[in-house]
């Protein structure tokens, strides 16, 4: 286990949990690179993440889902129990729907898959900051069938625009809050002013649970 000093105010302090030395190695040599993300820590296993993390300071914390003793779920679980404040983002180094699925139901805020580029992985770390969901978008299509018809479509406290759902519909696909801003022609700010809108009235909390309910009432489709 290896600790930082503490990010300044004006970066994203990040952690990493990841049992292969070198993979890590790798990771903190890119984090390096980055001025608007520092390095807070790091962890070889679920154990010492556990411990560590929670004072690390950190706001982002890159978790690998197979780890030695309590894996990546398990940690994603116990840290969300605990209410710590730092969002998880899950890396899988397979497309295992399954663990995905699962990670997301235990609080993570989004999933990648290792060997994504390095700009797309920057951007996910600084929108998961800013409060945002990132669906791989290779995965997005099986994550959100898990979904579909589990619970019998119910009634919402007021209908979506025609834009909110085309927005909601965009989300699904896995696309950022920048990405959704570009595809629909306005700007990140106003993406997340319109999903808040959108949360409340669907009874939501989150890209997540906005899409599923979207789905479960037949709002969206896949």
């Amino acid at each position: 286990m290896r600790h930082m000093d503490t990010a300044p105010a004006d970066c994203v302090p990040l952690y990493l949990v990841e049992d292969q030395p070198a993979f890590l190695r790798g990771m903190e040599k890119l984090v390096s690179g980055w001025r608007d993300v520092r390095l807070v820590g790091s962890a070889l296993s679920g154990e010492a993440a556990l411990s560590a993390l929670p004072a690390s300071g950190a706001r982002v914390a890159l978790v690998d889902v197979e780890l030695p003793g309590i894996d990546g779920l398990e940690l994603v679980a116990r840290l969300r129990a605990a209410h710590v404040a730092c969002e998880l983002l899950v890396l899988t180094s397979f497309f295992d729907e399954n663990k995905v699925f699962e990670a997301m139901r235990r609080g993570a805020a989004g999933y990648l898959v290792k060997g994504v580029e390095a700009s797309r992985l920057h951007e996910a770390i600084h929108e998961v900051d800013r409060g945002g969901t990132v669906i791989e978008p290779r995965l997005a299509r099986a994550f959100w069938s898990y979904f579909k018809g589990v619970e019998a479509p119910g009634q919402g406290p007021g209908p979506l625009l025609p834009d909110e759902v085309e927005l909601l519909q965009i989300v699904a696909r896995g696309l950022s809050n920048a990405e959704a801003a570009h595809v629909v022609g306005t700007t990140r700010r106003n993406v997340r002013t319109r999903l808040q809108h959108i949360y409340g009235k669907l009874g939501a909390h989150s890209h997540v649970d906005a899409v599923v309910v979207a789905l479960r009432r037949g709002l969206i489709s896949l």
